[in-house]
């Protein structure tokens, strides 16, 4: 079973602004190479998308309804309904993720 992935407009400019630091503080090429696999991730949730895991920072807030699949150390967050998969965020790991979850997720 396929399923339709959207990115939420949060999600698209989180793309955008590791696709602007990577070649802004890397190279152009790098960051270049990086967004084509972070979109192969993204993409790959159209069949399988159940094989991520809640993320922690949700799960013990409660909200076991999203799911995170990593392109190490970056970690896409989305939330499978119907057959509907909607990537809500595209994040570096190594930033404080519980407070930008809890932002996101509960506004």
């Amino acid at each position: 079973m396929n399923f339709a992935v959207k990115l939420t407009a949060q999600a698209e400019r989180d793309l955008l602004d590791i696709y602007r630091y990577v070649a802004a503080n890397d190279a152009p090429a790098k960051a270049e190479g990086l967004l084509d696999n972070l979109e192969k991730v993204i993409e790959s949730l159209e069949t399988l998308p159940q094989r991520g895991h809640c993320p922690p920072e949700l799960e013990r807030i409660g909200m076991m309804e999203y799911r995170e699949l990593f392109f190490k150390p970056y970690r896409v967050i989305y939330r499978i309904t119907g057959k509907d998969v909607c990537v809500y965020a595209v994040l570096d790991g190594r930033r404080d993720i519980p407070d930008l979850l809890q932002e996101r997720m509960l506004r």
